[in-house]
């Protein structure tokens, strides 16, 4: 029997560095497994339009509905269990900002870490990369939408300059691939 992926889960609000540190991490990951697969929110937004993976949860009125956000974070999540079991290592970034979605995972997925990219207010405020926090924009995550922040990830990183991304790998990489 084929071992079992694990599944590597960043996971934060828009701009806290989950795509930079998950990406720096899956580079490392691909060193000791090629095979390893990286699956970014936003990038798997855009290559299936408006509608959420597997689900038929589309875009309406210009922005996700709960149901819809729910429906595509329980897809992407079934994806990456599909890879992991056939033996793939899965780094997977997205906000997926419900307890309830990160509480399936822990009880579906065999090999699962849950790794939380977290940064105060004032950070993202400052970064802002895609002007979601200071355009005025509605439906934002943490803003007019709730984020239920992760109770138990396995690793917290706080990003807010205290180290670089690449430090903060190091630190993951000691952690979580030995």
């Amino acid at each position: 029997m084929e071992k079992k992926g694990t599944v590597y889960f960043f996971t934060g609000l828009a701009g806290a560095g989950k795509t930079t540190i998950g990406g720096l991490f899956y580079e490392r990951l691909r060193a000791r497994s090629p095979e390893a697969v990286l699956l970014d929110g936003d990038q798997i937004r855009g290559s299936i339009g408006d509608s959420c993976i597997t689900t038929g949860a589309v875009l309406k009125e210009g922005r996700y509905t709960t149901e819809a956000r729910r429906n595509g974070a329980y897809g992407l999540f079934r994806r990456c269990r599909d890879l992991a079991d056939q033996g793939k290592d899965v780094v997977c970034c997205s906000i997926s900002m419900y307890s309830q979605v990160r509480q399936w995972n822990r009880e579906n997925i065999e090999n699962y870490r849950e790794i939380y990219v977290k940064v105060t207010r004032e950070t993202l405020y400052r970064r802002d990369q895609k002007k979601l926090y200071s355009s005025g924009a509605k439906n934002v995550v943490g803003v007019d939408l709730p984020y239920d922040e992760p109770e138990t990830p396995d690793v917290v990183i706080q990003n807010d300059g205290q180290e670089t991304p690449e430090e903060a790998v190091n630190r993951l990489e000691a952690l979580l691939l030995g």
